[in-house]
């Protein structure tokens, strides 16, 4: 794999890094196919007890990337609702572990990079951390990521960043449900570990079975909601406010709506 890094120690602790720093992590069709495949692979082997979401560099991730976006102009309707779906699934490949996944967010995210927040068990960031769905600004919509972004946070804390771009630090993710613990930068490993610590001393098939149950119980995403997200967005990007937006961020000048 080129964009997605699998790391394992002798505990049964797996680690998937984000590994495009120098594009901020932002989640091209390559690195989020890569990212589903791994957690397929993931899922299926009975060695791992727990898995951690981490990135490489200073930003955990950017969102989806803008240049693969702009390439879905040129692609027939059926096409572009087909691309543009590929975070929806690589997110319900992650939600659909049946082991705990730890999120280790090293630095800010943003869209896409908030829906894989959004579908960890437990998050760990640290207190410099800035998120946002900035979707948008760009006139888009952060729907392929709503269903899990919803089911993390509820709809009463969703609405108060789910439709302005608000940008927001740290401590507000955490009052929001995104993150579980806010820490320091130089404590961030000390406290993931101490997140994956308690579940390597539990019978491993009874953690799994619990979080199914926990699922059940509390509701998980249905394949419905997602295939309505999809279809949001596929809507969206027939409209001219998708393209007048990110030809506007590619141009380095303010969108026409922005005032």
């Amino acid at each position: 794999m080129d964009f997605i890094r699998e790391t394992r120690d002798d505990r049964g602790v797996a680690t998937l890094w984000l590994a495009r720093p120098d594009k901020h992590n932002a989640l091209s069709a390559q690195m989020m196919q890569e990212l589903e495949d791994a957690a397929n692979a993931l899922a299926r082997d009975e060695s791992v007890k727990v898995v951690v979401l981490a990135a490489e560099g200073k930003t955990f991730c950017a969102g989806g990337d803008l240049a693969w976006m702009r390439e879905q102009f040129e692609m027939d309707a059926a096409t572009r609702r087909t691309e543009s779906a590929r975070i929806a699934t690589a997110l319900g490949a992650l939600y659909n572990l049946p082991q705990p996944l730890i999120g280790r967010v090293q630095g800010n995210a943003f869209g896409g990079g908030v829906g894989l927040i959004s579908v960890c068990d437990v998050i760990v960031g640290i207190e410099s951390a800035k998120l946002g769905l900035t979707e948008v600004k760009l006139g888009l919509i952060p729907a392929n990521i709503g269903p899990y972004v919803i089911a993390r946070m509820g709809h009463v804390k969703a609405q108060e960043v789910f439709m302005n771009a608000r940008i927001f630090g740290a401590e507000e993710a955490q009052r929001l449900s995104l993150f579980n613990r806010v820490v320091a930068a130089e404590d961030l490993d000390a406290a993931v570990e101490a997140e994956v610590a308690p579940y390597l001393i539990c019978a491993p098939g009874a953690v799994k079975d619990a979080k199914a149950l926990l699922r059940t119980l509390a509701g998980s995403v249905q394949t419905e909601q997602v295939e309505h997200a999809i279809d949001a967005l596929a809507l969206r990007w027939e409209g001219d406010e998708a393209r007048e937006g990110i030809a506007a961020f590619f141009d380095k000048r303010p969108a026409p709506w922005a005032q």
